[in-house]
This record gives structure tokens, C-alpha cells and sequence, in this order.
């Protein structure tokens, strides 16, 4: 059922996002504020994560998942209105909503690790990303027929896509509401209370070593020190390569354009890019599995800082190197996501899941935020190729953070996951 969401939801994440610069510009005014689409996206989608965290939290990942989805299909419903009445006030709160539908296709991931045993963690985290790549490569090719529809029923046609992101997004919260049973969260939730051995709807939600890696709370709602530093951990190392890869891919069409690349060549660079970020997925998820989270995030500093290089080294007329680095861009923020998303849920007591995994989903907003920002800021200063090193030498960092040690005695056999 997740894989079946993340096809529809993936659909209508890339359609919407295809065109809302461009709607933004033409209903703005100004080319200056095109940016303000991603600005509201990014916005949206921290607001969505940390709710969304909250909500699967109180209520399970059913009902969590299944709302932000519909909150997404009613900010694209809203993106339409705007544009057919010409209304900017409607347009910037209906984005901010929009932006929460992406946040929840994200937070999916999480769900598919909430039953997995360590030892399938990762490939359960992979299989719901992988997912995400058919809905992408979808969304696209439909962008020019779902124009035409809304201009045959006096939309316009950059309003589109936005119609599609409605039907994807209010199908997918269908699809979770209606067949996502039983509640992944809940019922992992109810194994740890049997595992801890505690009566049934008792307050006491530890996790046992089979469910949470052998990273088991004193009592409910807490995390022991190891936990917690697996969460710092894994935390750090999705922020970093997020931070890295968002930097890179923004100004690579910027850089392409500038240098006499058809907006088509910086199309097929960046769909490369897409694709090796899931498309990869079931392998990097094996690898977790097989060789432990923490190699696997400290391989993503060298496949970022490979990627860099191979930027900032490329003859700026040269599509193919661009497309080269770009791929490796791609895969190693797959590999830091995939591996930091298992060391978190690994180190996580079910009661508490959510609600973190909320949490740093809004770190992961802001530092996606925060990487588009710094990005014009360093090729404005200093030029793209400085940009590309200067993000490669920092992914580097994911190397001291996945192997610091948390100053305690070595695991157990049992409790040797994904974060180990």
C-alpha cells in the first residue's frame, strides 16, 4: 500500500513543482520572484513535517500519512483557484499547503521501516523511495496534457499540473485511509508492549531488541543516551548531504543556461540527477542492510565530494561531465538518506518515532532552504565550479560523524542494525 501511495503521490509532487516558478512569475509579475515558489514549498513542508510527526504520533501513521496527503490535494485545488481568479492572496497559502503534501510523500519512508527487523530495515526504507521514482518520471510527461485539460476548461494551462497534484495527492490519502491496515505505528507500538512485558494498553512503550535494533528505552517516552546520539548521528549526516546536494543541483541549470545550454540539456541533467536519487534505492538499502548504516553514510562524503569535483572540473560547455557529476550528486544524498533515515528509526522506541522523525524532517526542510539560498550567495561571489568543490569538501564531514563513537561499551550481537 505504501509503494502504491508513493506512486500516486510521486506523480503529483513532480507535476506541481515542473511549473510553479513559471505560474509564480506570471501571475507576480516579476522574474525576481519566481523563487517564491520553492520558498513556500520549503515552508509548507516543515510546517507538514513537524504536524505530521505530531499527528502519527497521537493517532498512528494511517491517519497522519492520510491527512497531510489531503491537506496537499486541497493546496493544489487552491493553486487552481488562484490562477483562474488571478488571486495572489490565494496563491501564496495554497503553495504553503501544497508544500505539506511533499513533506508526507517524504515522511512515507519512515513508515515502511516501522515493522522491518534490523536486518530488512534499510531495504524497507529503499523499497517506499524507490517508489517515489515512478510517480516521477509520470508527473512530468503528463504536465503538457493536464494543460490542456484545465485550458479546455478556461484554467490556465500552467494550472494544470496543480489539478493533477490534486487527484494524486486526494487519491493517495484515499488509498492510506481506506487499505494501510493495520496501522504500521500502532502495531509496532503494541509489539514493543508485549516485548517489554507490560500489559496491554499500558502506559510503559520501551521497544524490545527485535523491534528497535536492541536500542531500548529505561521507560515510555524516553531514549537512552545511545539512542540519542544515533539520532544526533543519522540527523547530521541527512542534513549534510541535503544541504550539499540541494546547493549543487540548484545552480547547475543557472550554470548551464549562462554558458549557451538549451533549457532542454539542463532538463535531461537534472532528470539524470532525480533518477540516480532513487532510483538506486533497493541496492543502497541492501548495503545498509548488509554492512551496517554507518559505512554506508560515510561512503556518501566521497560520492559527494566526487561529485564536486567532477563540476567544478568540467568545461562549462560540456553536458555530458555535467550530467556525470550530477548523477553522482544524486546518489550519494541517496546513500545519506537512506542510511541516516535507518540509523534513526533503528535508535527510536515506537512511542517516540513519530514525533522525531518529524522533527528532523524540518531540519531537512531547512537545510534544503538554507543550501538554495547559499548557493546563489557562493556562485554570485566566487563563481559555480567554487561552489561544487566547496560543497564536495564539506560532504566529507559525514566521515568523523558516522564513525564517532558514543563513549560506551560495544553492542551486542542482537542489537547490531542498521545504526551500528
Amino acid at each position: 500500500m505504501l509503494v502504491l501511495a508513493q506512486i500516486m503521490s510521486g506523480a503529483g509532487l513532480t507535476a506541481g513543482i515542473t511549473v510553479g516558478a513559471l505560474l509564480a512569475e506570471e501571475m507576480l509579475g516579476s522574474t525576481g520572484l519566481a523563487g517564491v515558489p520553492s520558498a513556500l514549498f520549503t515552508s509548507g513542508a516543515a510546517l507538514g513535517a513537524l504536524g505530521i510527526g505530531r499527528l502519527c504520533t497521537r493517532w498512528g501513521r494511517r491517519p497522519g500519512l492520510a491527512l497531510g496527503y489531503a491537506t496537499g490535494a486541497f493546496g493544489s485545488v487552491g493553486v487552481v483557484v488562484a490562477a483562474a481568479t488571478g488571486s495572489v492572496a490565494l496563491l501564496l497559502p495554497a503553495l504553503v499547503a501544497y508544500g505539506m503534501g511533499t513533506a508526507t510523500g517524504l515522511m512515507a519512508r519512515y513508515a515502511g521501516a516501522d515493522l522491518a527487523s534490523p536486518a530488512r530495515r534499510g531495504r524497507a526504507v529503499s523499497a517506499v523511495l524507490f517508489a517515489t521514482t515512478l510517480g516521477a518520471v509520470t508527473g512530468p510527461v503528463l504536465v503538457t496534457p493536464a494543460g490542456e485539460v484545465a485550458h479546455s476548461w478556461g484554467v490556465p494551462r500552467l494550472a494544470g499540473p496543480f489539478l493533477l497534484a490534486a487527484a494524486a495527492f486526494a487519491a493517495t490519502a484515499v488509498v492510506i485511509a481506506c487499505l494501510l491496515r493495520p496501522d504500521p505505528l500502532r502495531l509496532a507500538q503494541e509489539r514493543a508492549v508485549r516485548a517489554a512485558g507490560a500489559p496491554d494498553g499500558g502506559a510503559d512503550t520501551g521497544t524490545g531488541k527485535e523491534s528497535d535494533g536492541g536500542t531500548s528505552a529505561p521507560r515510555a517516552g524516553t531514549v537512552p543516551p545511545a539512542g540519542r546520539h544515533d539520532v544526533a548521528v543519522g540527523t547530521t549526516v541527512m542534513v549534510l548531504t541535503q544541504v550539499v546536494m540541494i546547493g549543487i543541483m540548484t545552480m547547475t541549470p543557472v550554470h548551464m543556461l549562462a554558458h549557451g545550454h538549451t533549457a532542454q540539456a539542463a532538463g535531461l541533467v537534472i532528470s539524470l540527477h532525480v533518477g540516480a536519487m532513487f532510483l538506486p534505492s533497493p541496492l543502497t538499502g541492501l548495503l545498509v542492510d548488509r554492512i551496517g548504516g554507518r559505512r554506508v553514510a560515510g561512503a556518501s562524503g566521497p560520492l559527494l565530494l566526487a561529485a564536486g569535483a567532477v563540476a567544478a572540473l568540467s568545461p562549462a560547455g560540456s553536458a555530458p561531465a555535467l550530467g556525470a557529476a550530477l548523477v553522482l550528486l544524486g546518489l550519494g544524498w541517496n546513500f545519506g538518506l537512506i542510511s541516516g533515515t535507518a540509523i534513526v528509526t533503528g535508535a527510536l522506541p515506537p512511542d517516540r518515532r513519530a514525533t522525531t522523525q518529524g522533527l528532523v524532517d524540518v531540519g531537512l526542510a531547512a537545510a534544503g532552504a538554507a543550501g538554495s539560498l547559499a548557493s546563489g550567495l557562493v556562485v554570485g561571489l566566487a563563481g559555480y565550479p567554487a561552489l561544487a568543490l566547496a560543497g564536495g569538501l564539506a560532504a566529507l564531514l559525514t566521515l568523523p560523524v558516522a564513525g564517532r563513537s558514543p563513549g560506551r561499551a560495544p553492542r551486542t550481537v542482537g542489537s547490531t542494525g542498521p545504526g551500528g
